[in-house]
């Protein structure tokens, strides 16, 4: 049974930068779309980026621009580059990452707070 280990979160000023990390633990095959979402206070989890195997990728509007999502298919590993950092992107982030059955494993959240 696999799991997903988060890292990378953390305290930031406005402007900032931050790089999360998600490594796959164990036994996961197949894998398909790794992503990243993330979930405010009050407000529904959502998706910030997500890229498939082959390397396509997707991005919430709000962080076009400023987030990069990237992919090691030999050490799946994901990794979301966070530039120019807003109050707004404070959340707790989630790595997913979905399989071709469809079936999908969450991480354990990692804490990102933008504040001066």
């Amino acid at each position: 049974q696999g799991q997903l280990v988060e890292s990378g979160g953390g305290l930031v000023q406005p402007g900032g930068s931050l790089r999360l990390s998600c490594v796959v633990s164990g036994s996961m095959f197949s894998i398909t779309t790794m992503g990243w979402y993330r979930q405010a206070p009050g407000k529904q989890r959502e998706l910030v980026a997500a890229i498939t195997s082959g390397g396509t990728r997707n991005y919430a509007d709000s962080v076009k621009g400023r987030f990069t999502i990237s992919r090691d298919n030999a050490k799946n590993t994901v990794f979301l580059q966070m530039n120019t950092l807003k109050p707004e992107d404070t959340a707790v982030y989630y790595c997913n990452v979905r399989l071709l059955s469809n079936y999908m494993y969450w991480g354990q959240g990692t804490q990102v707070t933008v504040s001066s």
